[in-house]
């Protein structure tokens, strides 16, 4: 995340659900899944290193394959004695390294146990006796990625890092933490973990805590989530698909430590295990590694098989409940989807590649018909359902529509009948297959991962396969796939027309979930929990009852108690001399353009020109601030002077790589003035550049500001976006709160992002029904006039391979050059921040989004890049003890931002409110007792660089040093910053904590959480609260 943008929870677990995979995720699909990951395409094989029959380091290898698509060789190996599997795909031009394990762990019921074992091995092992080894990895890594996922039937340990030892370091701990933890010998560490019956004297009521249970009850308040959960298990009710891997809160109780134990003793076996192997480390030394760790393991049969769901004769209807608000109007919260399963098994790879072809031309876009039908039908806010998903052993398909009508339902079913009916009697536009096979060849090119490792992408999309014990090669393959399938529709053969009528039509494994609004059922959920636990108390003894609090002290006194010194130096880590102490540099070339600065970053793109432009905001006035989210989103959306939107995103992919735009508001160092922007990303392959910046050009300057139709759709998608962000994403919304309370630049940010721009598109909803389109439409038209001119025009950035430079820097500066003058658009002035103020924010939810900040510059300290190693090591050590492991919440963390001086503390699907701001306060205390030893200190600088040097792939470092640009921070600045950094004292932890004593005092406190919890705190905290999802919500200064 960028400086002052909120940090993602840190946490050793990261369950995955099926609708959280792409079953029922309401984003565009990628169109096919083996477009994932990768580098360049190479020509020549590297030289094969092994043959078949080959044995070393006991392992036999079964199999080599040269995948020319991502340049690298693979070989499949299985270990000799235990029957383990091994793909070690060998990648000399790739040096962020990435290992995986992945079991299968098929669950038998909702307990949980595959997601609160995936939890419980992280903390502590064998080889490693601490309480969790995995956070002192985070404090202490150079990684790349360190985290652990729960699958609906898989559970996966990857990690990577770009330097050599540092992999290894985290290989070691992850290994004997899988296969040996102190989990399956400890009850505790499912007690803390899973649950456990919480009791600190005898009249307090009994309760549950623990970090899954807590994680699972946030996740069960999303009304998204529980339409998702329904639609799954209804889809497949006889295999492990029908019950929830994450576990569900009614049923986690259940879940007890022998069950764990057997269930580690079953699966968590070499001989059910798959490892995985990316990048430029050693083969051979692979192979060692992981013969060194099976040598205590003997091979056994382990039934761990996925068992299909057997096919439907007749189609289903289910329905459910969701919560909403107790205020909340429901006469339009009703979401529909109807789901297929579409096979018995994995269908081969040509059918693969046309399912994921007939996704993105039913759902990739929004000019997608079927996907457009469903927004122009008026009927609902926002499509629900990703569309295909093949994850699983049954691919399966999903669309639907939220916020309806219940009355609306048939309606919703009988459109995509007919849109689908349509389709297969027609078939699609000769230019949207076009643009199809254009973009998916694109991306196939381009093989961008983003801030994903590209040996971790390819490991999803192998294992996608290797799983069911099918070839984990083929999803890697897609050039000749893709060409034959291009040659089958040259010839004219209806490939999709086919597929939609097999697979979809008349395919009778068909559920149609319907989920309904009760503002009842969030009470009932926590009175029935309550009923439970008193029912318990009352059969339990005194002696028991004085057991379960002497037990609950017990526990927090062991989560309270630092490890021992000894054990925490068996935790492998660098040295600080492994540290380069010179600051990674990004090539960039600096010329003037008229008015802006033209960027130039000469870096191997594989033929890929990447342009951004950015036009500052300075000059937006105060009250069309608001309206900047959705102007932005719309700017494609909505058609131009040449044709509708749908002919739009046709040139654009058949011409493009893609094009797109957003807003960032930041702080600059020094300077009370936000800087604020709007840039334009687009990126096409070289011989394209000049199509592509005539699309940026006839978009900024002729969008069709007067389509109301089109914008009333996307103001409903955008509302509907807003408040399902407010109900998962809490911690996010008091971060925004926080920030507005003490910058310029947190309060403009807010009103583009937070709860503030929620409120935004409710009103603006009202005034557009209530004939008010026209002023809307007037206010549009003066932000593109004050935006999309030469004066506000500030850098044209280029990120592309040497030889393409001088092109795209002709096609960016022409551009440039066309753009209106601009005359007499001047820099406006902002009102101030908000000020403290202390904020309830009461939301449809069974967990609360703790936050409280406040600015350490205004308190008289000054930057020093010890900061950064500081709010970090407090995040890993105090605040995860104190906040997840004690507390039970989900996450705990802070951030800082070292341009603005903002310090903020957050906590993620939190059972506690008042308890944790207290933990909050004690932060400084803990900081100025610090008396950190030279180990302790170098691993603190160490995890901090891990940070600072974030690997990018070239797209990414072209993008950061444009922000550099813009922020005034150049290599000097960054090395006086390294410098601090690496010299970071102890005497730097508590001069910080004197600062972060003005925060406990002063500081503003934001809560977003459930009613209950935040007016019984209301008076302790004097929290001023509001109800923003209530009929008539006041608005929010």
């Amino acid at each position: 995340a960028s400086k002052g943008a909120p940090a993602p929870v840190p946490g050793p677990a990261r369950h995955v659900p099926l609708q959280q995979r792409g079953l029922h995720s309401p984003a565009h699909v990628e169109p096919a899944a083996v477009a994932r990951a990768g580098t360049a395409v190479v020509d020549a094989p590297v030289t094969t290193a092994y043959e078949v029959g080959q044995k070393l380091h006991g392992w036999t290898c079964t199999r080599t394959e040269y995948i020319k698509e991502f340049g690298c060789t693979g070989y499949l190996f299985e270990h000799d004695r235990t029957g383990a599997e091994l793909m070690s795909m060998v990648q000399p031009a790739d040096e962020n390294k990435t290992f995986g394990v992945v079991f299968r762990t098929p669950p038998e019921n909702s307990n949980g146990i595959a997601h609160v074992l995936e939890h419980s091995v992280l903390c502590g092992s064998r080889k490693y006796p601490l309480k969790e080894p995995f956070v002192e990895l985070l404090k202490s890594s150079l990684q790349t990625f360190l985290n652990a996922m729960t699958f609906p039937d898989r559970t996966c340990y990857p990690v990577a890092s770009c330097n050599l030892q540092d992999f290894y370091n985290l290989i070691d701990v992850y290994l004997d933490a899988v296969l040996h933890p102190r989990a399956v010998k400890d009850p505790r560490v499912i007690a803390q973990e899973g649950w456990h019956y919480e009791i600190e004297k005898k009249e307090d009521p009994l309760v549950y805590k623990g970090v899954v249970f807590n994680e699972m009850k946030g996740v069960y308040s999303s009304p998204d989530n529980a339409h998702g959960r329904l639609a799954n298990q209804s889809l497949f009710p006889d295999n492990a698909y029908g019950v929830d891997s994450g576990g569900d809160p009614k049923v986690i109780p259940s879940l007890d430590f022998e069950y764990l134990k057997n269930f580690h003793g079953k699966y968590y076996h070499p001989s059910n295990a798959k490892f995985w192997f990316y990048g430029d480390d050693p083969a051979d030394r692979r192979l060692e590694l992981l013969d060194t760790f099976l040598a205590d393991f003997e091979r056994i049969e382990v039934d761990s098989e996925i068992k299909a769901q057997p096919l439907f004769a007749e189609p289903k209807r289910v329905a459910g409940e969701f919560a909403v608000g107790e205020d909340e109007d429901i006469s339009k919260k009703t979401m529909v989807s109807l789901n297929w399963v579409l096979g018995e098994g994995k269908p081969d790879l040509q059918t693969s590649l046309a399912l994921s072809f007939l996704n993105y031309l039913l759902m990739g876009t929004p000019a997608a018909p079927l996907y457009k039908a469903l927004v122009d039908s008026g009927l609902g806010s926002r499509v629900i359902g990703g569309g295909l998903y093949e994850g699983l052993l049954q691919p399966t398909f999903s669309v639907g529509l939220k916020d309806l009508k219940e009355e609306d339902v048939p309606k919703v079913e009988e459109l995509v009948e007919k849109v689908l009916s349509q389709l297969a009697e027609d078939g699609f536009e000769e230019d949207a297959v076009k643009a199809a096979i254009n973009t998916i060849e694109f991306r196939n090119r381009e093989l961008n991962t983003g801030s994903l490792p590209k040996g971790l992408a390819l490991l999803f999309a192998a294992v996608d396969n290797w799983n069911y014990d099918k070839d984990p090669f083929e999803p890697l393959r897609f050039e000749e796939p893709l060409e034959e399938l291009k040659g089958r529709l040259a010839e004219g053969e209806k490939i999709f027309e086919s597929l939609i009528r097999d697979k979809l039509l008349n395919n009778t494994h068909k559920v149609v979930v319907e989920s309904r609004p009760n503002k009842d059922f969030g009470k009932k959920v926590e009175e029935e929990e309550k009923a439970e636990l008193e029912a318990h108390r009352k059969t339990l003894s005194e002696e028991a009852i004085e057991g379960l609090i002497e037990e609950t002290k017990t526990l927090k006194q062991i989560q309270e108690t630092p490890d021992d010194p000894e054990a925490m130096k068996k935790v492998p880590r660098l040295e600080l001399s492994d540290i380069p102490k010179e600051t990674p540099k990004i090539p960039t070339e600096a010329s003037s353009a008229g008015t802006a600065t033209t960027l130039v970053h000469a870096l191997p793109t594989s033929g890929v020109v990447y342009a951004d432009i950015a036009f500052s905001l300075d000059a937006v006035p105060e009250d069309l601030q608001p309206l900047l989210p959705l102007f932005t989103g719309a700017l494609r959306q909505l058609g131009t002077a040449k044709g509708d939107f749908v002919s739009l995103e046709r040139r654009i992919g058949m011409h493009t790589g893609g094009i797109s735009a957003s807003n960032i508001c930041m702080n600059k160092r020094g300077s009370e003035e936000p800087l604020s922007y709007l840039i334009v990303r687009g990126k096409s392959m070289a011989a394209q550049v000049p199509e592509l910046i005539e699309l940026i050009q006839e978009i900024a300057l002729t969008v069709n500001l007067d389509n109301k139709e089109r914008f009333v759709q996307l103001l409903r998608m955008s509302k509907s976006g807003s408040q399902s962000g407010l109900i998962s994403n809490g911690h996010v919304i008091a971060s925004r709160r926080l920030a507005a309370q003490t910058t310029q630049a947190g309060w403009v940010g807010e009103r583009l992002s937070g709860l503030s721009q929620y409120e935004t598109l409710v009103k603006l909803l009202d005034e557009v029904e209530a004939g008010g389109w026209e002023s809307v439409a007037e206010r549009l038209k003066k932000l593109q006039a004050c935006i999309f001119n030469k004066a506000k025009c500030a850098v044209l950035n280029i990120t592309t391979d040497p030889d393409n430079v001088e092109s795209a820097r002709s096609a960016l500066e022409a551009f440039a050059a066309g753009l209106p003058d601009g005359s007499g658009v001047e820099p406006v002035a902002l009102k101030p921040a908000l000020g403290r103020r202390a904020e309830g924010i009461i939301v449809p939810t069974q967990v609360n989004y703790v936050g409280k900040g406040g600015n350490l510059y205004s308190s008289g300290y000054e930057l020093n890049g010890s900061s950064l190693v500081i709010s970090k090591y407090l995040g890993t050590t105090y605040l995860w003890d104190r906040v997840r492991v004690s507390g039970g919440a989900y996450g705990g963390f802070c951030q800082f931002d070292p341009r603005s001086g903002d310090f903020k503390y957050l906590s993620y699907r939190d059972p506690n409110l008042g308890q944790t701001w207290n933990n909050y306060d004690g932060a400084p205390a803990f900081l100025k007792e610090l008396e950190l030893g030279e180990d302790e200190l170098a691993k603190a600088i160490i995890g901090c660089m891990g940070d600072i040097d974030a690997y990018m792939l070239p797209d990414a470092k072209g993008y950061q040093a444009m922000l550099r640009h813009l922020l005034g921070e150049g290599n000097d600045y960054r090395q006086q910053v390294r410098d601090q950094i690496l010299s970071t004292t102890t005497k730097d932890f508590h001069a910080f904590a004197g600062a972060l004593e003005s925060v406990s005092a002063q500081g503003g406190l934001c809560v977003v959480g459930s009613k209950d919890a935040i007016e019984a705190a209301q008076e302790e905290f004097g929290l001023s609260v509001t109800s923003p999802f209530a009929s008539a919500a006041p608005g929010t200064p």
